[in-house]
């Protein structure tokens, strides 16, 4: 039990956002509604598009419902070719921008996957050789120095299933190869564990790199039969390997403490993967989560 806190808030993949705009997702306006009543403070930007990227429209938005931004999100691919400065750009700038302009600190920029989310198709080799290694820390450095420069905002990198970044020895290499001052983690729990990933052991070792957390957790039997029938992470998620707390596995309260001991304006965003689900499922299981993290570490929103 701990009586430190983090500032913990929630995203609209735990409405079941993946997209800018599907007809199956929940409206904008109706789950910036329910995160209020749901007990949150502090949201992310979800996929850009989303909700509104006129920054006076949405600071009137949050505004009006005592919210706050903690970041945005970016995808990159710079271990695929020395071009890839100039897409990850035009995204990071138009996230970042927003981010910046609504008081947010950090851009969580999450890897190309090497097999798709949506058709499960193999897109290119699930592992790099070294040059793609050297390509992408680089890459991820020069975003990170960027956007700080530009923006003063930090780059958290998101490990994630089916990319080349996903299990614990390639977070490592991951760390090795790049610079602290520009590029540190979004160390998101549950996907750390998809790959059998110690969260505790991460945060002790490298306690200077962990900059933003997602809260998340892993069925932890559901997972071996993914792994052995080489599921795609997309399709796992409609099977819902994605668990509310606390069904699944890693323990979020040690982790919870473990990083508030370091820094507690940490943001702890809580981020359960569902997409496809009801409009309707959500919510309940959005309060659930958040008295459940309360409940367990005596943490509290932290309103600052």
């Amino acid at each position: 039990m701990t009586t430190q806190s983090l500032r913990i808030g929630t995203a609209p993949d735990s409405w079941g956002v993946w997209l800018p705009d599907h007809p199956g997702q929940i409206p904008w306006q109706r789950f910036l509604d329910e995160v209020v009543e749901a007990g949150y403070t502090w949201i992310e930007l979800g996929p850009y598009g989303y909700l509104p990227t006129d920054p006076n429209q949405l600071r009137e938005e949050l505004a009006s419902r005592g919210l706050k931004l903690s970041g945005g999100t970016v995808f990159t691919g710079f271990h695929k070719t020395d071009d890839q400065f100039d897409r990850a750009w035009r995204q990071a700038e138009a996230v970042a921008s927003l981010t910046a302009e609504l008081g947010g600190e950090h851009i969580v920029v999450i890897p190309d996957l090497w097999r798709s989310d949506t058709t499960g198709q193999a897109l290119e080799p699930r592992t790099l050789d070294d040059e793609q290694w050297a390509r992408m820390a680089a890459g991820h450095d020069s975003l990170g120095k960027a956007l700080y420069e530009e923006f003063g905002l930090n780059q958290q990198f998101h490990s994630h299933a089916d990319s080349h970044v996903g299990t614990h020895s390639e977070v490592e290499r991951f760390l090795e190869l790049t610079d602290e001052r520009y590029t540190n983690l979004c160390l998101d729990t549950g996907h750390f564990s998809y790959y059998g990933g110690d969260n505790l052991g991460l945060i002790a070792d490298h306690p200077s790199r962990i900059g933003y957390l997602h809260l998340k957790q892993v069925d932890p039997v559901m997972i071996f039969d993914v792994l052995k029938s080489d599921t795609p992470f997309g399709d796992a998620v409609g099977a819902g390997i994605m668990v509310e707390p606390d069904q699944g596995v890693p323990p979020l309260d040690p982790i919870i403490e473990a990083v508030a001991a370091l820094d507690e304006d940490i943001f702890a965003i809580v981020e359960q993967d569902m997409f496809g689900c009801s409009v309707d499922a959500p919510f309940p299981i959005a309060q659930r989560t958040l008295q459940t993290i309360l409940t367990s570490t005596e943490a509290a929103v932290v309103d600052r």
